[in-house]
Protein backbone atom coordinates (compact mmCIF):
# COMPACT_ATOMS: atom_id res chain seq x y z
CA UNK A 1 0.00 0.00 0.00
CA UNK A 2 1.28 3.46 -1.07
CA UNK A 3 1.66 6.32 1.60
CA UNK A 4 -1.32 8.23 1.37
CA UNK A 5 -0.85 12.18 2.44
CA UNK A 6 2.03 14.36 3.53
CA UNK A 7 4.91 12.78 3.40
CA UNK A 8 7.27 15.74 4.24
CA UNK A 9 8.51 16.83 7.71
CA UNK A 10 6.51 17.73 10.68
CA UNK A 11 5.68 21.16 12.14
CA UNK A 12 9.09 21.47 14.52
CA UNK A 13 6.40 22.97 16.62
CA UNK A 14 4.60 19.99 17.01
CA UNK A 15 7.49 17.63 17.40
CA UNK A 16 9.17 20.02 20.20
CA UNK A 17 5.55 18.97 22.00
CA UNK A 18 5.92 15.80 21.16
CA UNK A 19 9.39 14.89 22.69
CA UNK A 20 8.16 16.87 25.62
CA UNK A 21 5.33 14.89 25.92
CA UNK A 22 8.01 11.84 25.40
CA UNK A 23 9.88 13.18 28.37
CA UNK A 24 6.99 13.63 30.97
CA UNK A 25 5.55 10.08 29.81
CA UNK A 26 8.35 8.10 30.28
CA UNK A 27 9.37 9.74 33.87
CA UNK A 28 5.64 8.60 34.89
CA UNK A 29 6.59 5.36 33.59
CA UNK A 30 9.82 5.01 35.29
CA UNK A 31 8.71 6.60 38.43
CA UNK A 32 5.43 3.73 38.56
CA UNK A 33 8.43 1.32 37.56
CA UNK A 34 10.42 2.30 40.33
CA UNK A 35 8.36 2.73 42.72
CA UNK A 36 6.78 -1.06 42.25
CA UNK A 37 10.26 -2.24 42.32
CA UNK A 38 11.01 -0.51 46.02
CA UNK A 39 7.74 -1.64 47.15
CA UNK A 40 6.56 -4.74 46.10
CA UNK A 41 10.28 -6.26 44.51
CA UNK A 42 8.53 -6.47 40.97
CA UNK A 43 11.55 -5.60 39.39
CA UNK A 44 11.94 -7.44 36.10
CA UNK A 45 9.16 -6.75 33.26
CA UNK A 46 10.78 -10.02 31.08
CA UNK A 47 10.20 -12.07 34.07
CA UNK A 48 6.39 -11.26 33.98
CA UNK A 49 6.04 -11.81 30.34
CA UNK A 50 4.01 -15.12 30.29
CA UNK A 51 1.63 -13.39 32.64
CA UNK A 52 1.31 -10.75 30.56
CA UNK A 53 -0.01 -13.05 28.13
CA UNK A 54 -2.59 -14.75 30.28
CA UNK A 55 -3.41 -11.77 31.42
CA UNK A 56 -4.21 -10.54 28.07
CA UNK A 57 -1.98 -6.79 28.26
CA UNK A 58 -2.03 -5.86 24.69
CA UNK A 59 0.68 -4.21 22.83
CA UNK A 60 -0.28 -2.09 19.93
CA UNK A 61 1.57 -1.95 16.56
CA UNK A 62 3.84 0.53 15.34
CA UNK A 63 4.78 -1.26 11.94
CA UNK A 64 3.94 1.34 9.88
CA UNK A 65 6.64 3.27 11.66
CA UNK A 66 9.07 1.02 11.35
CA UNK A 67 12.54 1.89 9.16
CA UNK A 68 11.47 -0.46 6.67
CA UNK A 69 7.64 0.66 6.40
CA UNK A 70 7.75 4.26 7.89
CA UNK A 71 5.01 6.00 6.46
CA UNK A 72 3.45 9.39 7.91
CA UNK A 73 0.01 8.96 7.72
CA UNK A 74 -0.10 5.39 9.41
CA UNK A 75 2.62 6.00 11.76
CA UNK A 76 0.61 8.92 13.09
CA UNK A 77 -2.31 6.94 13.65
CA UNK A 78 -0.68 4.23 14.86
CA UNK A 79 1.05 6.46 17.80
CA UNK A 80 -2.72 7.38 18.67
CA UNK A 81 -4.13 4.12 18.60
CA UNK A 82 -1.01 2.86 20.77
CA UNK A 83 -1.48 5.96 23.41
CA UNK A 84 -5.22 5.28 23.30
CA UNK A 85 -4.46 1.81 24.58
CA UNK A 86 -2.24 2.49 26.75
CA UNK A 87 -5.32 5.39 28.30
CA UNK A 88 -7.33 1.77 28.76
CA UNK A 89 -4.64 0.01 30.43
CA UNK A 90 -3.75 2.60 32.87
CA UNK A 91 -7.40 3.15 33.41
CA UNK A 92 -7.75 -0.75 33.87
CA UNK A 93 -4.49 -0.27 36.70
CA UNK A 94 -6.92 2.06 38.59
CA UNK A 95 -6.50 0.66 42.65
CA UNK A 96 -2.83 -0.08 41.98
CA UNK A 97 -2.40 0.80 45.39
CA UNK A 98 -3.06 4.12 47.03
CA UNK A 99 0.82 5.04 47.26
CA UNK A 100 0.97 4.54 43.48
CA UNK A 101 -2.34 6.24 42.44
CA UNK A 102 -1.19 9.78 42.48
CA UNK A 103 1.81 8.55 39.52
CA UNK A 104 -0.64 6.66 37.75
CA UNK A 105 -3.29 9.92 37.35
CA UNK A 106 -0.30 11.57 36.17
CA UNK A 107 1.08 8.67 33.69
CA UNK A 108 -2.75 8.72 32.49
CA UNK A 109 -2.99 12.28 31.83
CA UNK A 110 0.71 12.71 30.49
CA UNK A 111 -0.26 9.84 27.46
CA UNK A 112 -3.98 11.30 27.09
CA UNK A 113 -2.12 14.86 26.62
CA UNK A 114 -0.07 13.73 24.08
CA UNK A 115 -2.47 11.48 22.48
CA UNK A 116 -4.63 14.71 22.09
CA UNK A 117 -1.56 16.41 20.04
CA UNK A 118 -0.81 13.54 17.62
CA UNK A 119 -4.87 13.81 17.23
CA UNK A 120 -4.36 17.31 16.41
CA UNK A 121 -1.48 17.45 14.39
CA UNK A 122 -3.23 14.08 12.39
CA UNK A 123 -6.66 17.08 11.73
CA UNK A 124 -3.93 19.98 11.01
CA UNK A 125 -2.50 17.32 8.28
CA UNK A 126 -6.00 16.21 7.16
CA UNK A 127 -4.91 12.89 7.88
CA UNK A 128 -7.29 12.27 10.90
CA UNK A 129 -9.55 8.93 10.49
CA UNK A 130 -13.49 9.66 10.45
CA UNK A 131 -13.51 7.36 13.18
CA UNK A 132 -11.50 7.25 16.26
CA UNK A 133 -10.14 4.23 17.68
CA UNK A 134 -11.92 2.18 20.32
CA UNK A 135 -10.49 1.04 22.42
CA UNK A 136 -11.52 -3.06 22.70
CA UNK A 137 -11.19 -5.61 25.57
CA UNK A 138 -8.83 -4.64 28.65
CA UNK A 139 -7.55 -7.26 31.14
CA UNK A 140 -9.53 -7.35 33.84
CA UNK A 141 -7.12 -7.27 37.12
CA UNK A 142 -8.27 -9.22 39.53
CA UNK A 143 -6.12 -9.32 41.92
CA UNK A 144 -3.67 -6.46 43.58
CA UNK A 145 -0.65 -8.85 42.64
CA UNK A 146 -2.10 -8.63 38.96
CA UNK A 147 -2.80 -5.10 39.18
CA UNK A 148 1.21 -4.59 40.52
CA UNK A 149 2.39 -7.26 37.75
CA UNK A 150 0.34 -5.69 35.44
CA UNK A 151 1.80 -2.26 36.36
CA UNK A 152 4.85 -3.23 35.73
CA UNK A 153 4.53 -4.41 32.03
CA UNK A 154 2.47 -1.55 30.86
CA UNK A 155 5.13 1.04 31.94
CA UNK A 156 7.74 -1.42 29.90
CA UNK A 157 5.70 -1.86 27.41
CA UNK A 158 4.90 2.25 27.33
CA UNK A 159 8.52 2.99 27.30
CA UNK A 160 9.51 0.43 24.61
CA UNK A 161 6.60 2.07 22.51
CA UNK A 162 7.66 5.99 23.09
CA UNK A 163 11.66 4.77 22.25
CA UNK A 164 10.11 3.56 18.77
CA UNK A 165 7.81 6.67 18.18
CA UNK A 166 10.54 9.08 19.19
CA UNK A 167 12.52 6.94 16.70
CA UNK A 168 9.83 7.64 13.72
CA UNK A 169 9.38 11.64 15.22
CA UNK A 170 12.86 12.34 14.60
CA UNK A 171 12.59 10.54 10.91
CA UNK A 172 10.00 12.81 10.38
CA UNK A 173 11.49 15.93 11.23
CA UNK A 174 13.73 15.47 8.78
CA UNK A 175 13.63 17.93 6.19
Amino acid sequence: MAPLGPTGPLPQSFLLKCLEQMRKVQADGTALQETLCATHQLCHPEELVLLGHALGIPQPPLSSCSSQALQLMGCLRQLHSGLFLYQGLLQALAGISPELAPTLDTLQLDTTDFAINIWQQMEDLGMAPAVPPTQGTMPAFTSAFQRRAGGVLVASNLQSFLELAYRALRHFAKP
